[in-house]
């Protein structure tokens, strides 16, 4: 038996090597795998870094003002581990499914392998059937919230145009991502993406440090419960960016190498994503309470001009989806396959003009989608797929006896569910849902420009007297927003 786990195991790591197998390299040949074709680890983790964190990175600093320093710092850490841990059980849970598949001799040499398609295999048509739901309704928003803050960042370098305008030209130029085939081309986008978050993330530290606290700053969080369970579901959000596991480990060359990876990734993310909400934070305090994006409360300057995150990830395994749905999935035209992913985008397009709320959003799909999809699903799937002595004994990876073995990570399971529903989905669910509808009462639908400054204060704030001069707080003044389309 072991014997065969070693062959199977090989079987499954080489599927990029064999298709290439062969072939002769000329020049051409090598720069586009230098560019293009992307399976190593380093592109894995490239992908999972860029993917992680992206523009809720703007939104931290909101998330410390309704959590207070000490929590958001604490929050930042557990929900790292806990998505770290999750995204190894879909590692697990993706070689196991894979591996039986190929013992069926089934090739994935032309076909993507998603969540759902593993939760398939493994426990049948009823998981398949809620794991697709809860990743695609989540990945859907997820695009959307990407979208949302492109055309908020870009407000800020151009003023000119108001948020809803910027949305649309970002709509169309998000239909460009129709043209990338998959996980495995995101080679350079992924590299870009992690160079440009990176830079922002560093922007938004030092640019808070030069800047220094404003006059009369506080630091009253946590004030109220239901800001305080918002804060924390953006954070769980924040961490939960591994609904595309699956679709990246397809892409590598050696899937199994993957395990660390999202681990790795998520420390260098810790690096970013601490050091810069703790430093805006401090600056601003309590006035980020009516900003959700930091970039709101920073002079205007080249510097802030520059940092820019990329946009795309969440749209690729949408396209996946659909191409499954109308049966274009293997269809090896590039150019067929993109103009039939374009029906995709539209929706994306149309839910960032009707919920243009970025900041309150990100909590809201957190704690009803991303605690299902990527926390309490996966670690469910995992308790069910290896409950049988059978299952445990043949599983192709076995539990690290740091973790206790098959007991310690059963228990790690139960206490991921239990702490995920209660707190994420239930108490975080109460209150982002009573943060969201209070916007949707403040700004209305289809709002132009949400959380803008009014006509006479387009510029971002500017120092008056040694104080900060800022759009008044939007929750308080309704009158200063357009509702209207």
């Amino acid at each position: 038996m072991s014997s065969d786990k070693v062959v199977e195991t090989v079987i499954v790591g080489n599927y990029v090597e064999m298709e290439t197998e062969g072939k002769p390299k000329t020049i051409k040949t090598k720069l586009s795998q230098f560019f293009w074709h992307g399976g190593s680890a380093y592109d894995a983790w490239f992908s999972c870094a860029s993917n992680q964190v992206a523009q809720v990175l703007l939104t931290l600093p909101y998330s410390f003002s309704q959590l207070g320093m000490l929590s958001g710092i604490l929050f930042q850490l557990f929900y790292g581990l806990m998505g770290s841990w999750t995204a190894y059980l879909i590692s697990i849970l993706y070689v196991e499914y894979r591996t039986r598949k190929e013992r069926e001799k089934v090739d994935f040499r032309n076909h993507v392998i998603q969540w759902f398609e593993v939760l398939d295999g493994l426990l049948g048509k009823h998981w398949r059937n809620v794991g697709l739901a809860f990743n695609c309704t989540f990945l859907l928003f997820g695009s959307v919230i990407q979208l949302i803050a492109c055309a908020s960042n870009i407000y800020y370098i151009n003023d000119n145009l108001d948020k809803r305008t910027w949305t649309y030209i970002f709509g169309a130029c998000c239909a460009t991502t129709v043209f990338i085939p998959s996980f495995h081309n995101y080679r350079i986008w992924s590299f870009l993406g992690l160079l440009m978050t990176t830079y922002t993330a560093w922007y938004l530290t030092i640019a808070s440090l030069v800047h220094g606290q404003i006059e009369g700053v506080k630091h009253s969080g946590p004030t109220k419960l239901v800001l305080y369970f918002t804060g924390a579901t953006n954070i769980l959000y924040t961490f939960g960016g591994h609904a595309v596991t699956v679709e990246i480990m397809h892409a590598m060359w050696k899937p199994q190498k993957f395990k660390a990876i999202y681990l790795l990734a998520t420390l260098y993310v810790l690096t970013l994503t601490l050091p810069s909400a703790v430093a805006v934070y401090w600056a601003f305090g309590d006035m980020l309470l009516n900003h959700s994006n930091a970039f709101a409360l920073l002079p205007k300057s080249p510097f802030r001009d520059m940092a820019f995150i990329t946009f795309g990830f969440a749209c690729t395994p949408l396209y996946f989806v659909w191409e499954k749905a109308i049966g274009m999935h293997e269809c090896k035209s590039l150019c067929k396959r993109a103009a039939a992913r374009l029906p995709v985008v539209i929706p994306i397009w149309f839910l960032a003009i009707v919920f243009p709320f970025f900041g309150p959003i990100n909590s809201t799909v957190g704690s009803l989608l991303v605690s299902f999809t990527v926390y309490i699903i996966p670690a469910l799937a995992h308790i069910f797929t290896f409950k049988s002595a059978a299952a445990r004994e043949n599983a192709m990876e076995q539990p690290s006896k740091y973790f206790g073995g098959w007991v310690g990570a059963y228990t790690i399971n139960v206490f991921v569910v239990g702490w995920v529903l209660v707190v994420g989905f239930g108490f975080g669910g109460w209150a982002s849902m009573t943060n969201f509808i209070h916007q949707i009462d403040t700004f209305g639908l289809f709002t132009k420009c949400y959380q803008c400054p009014p006509p006479t204060l387009q510029s971002p704030p500017q120092l008056l007297n040694g104080t900060v001069a800022a759009a008044p707080p939007p929750l308080h003044h309704p009158n200063l927003h357009t509702h209207s389309p």
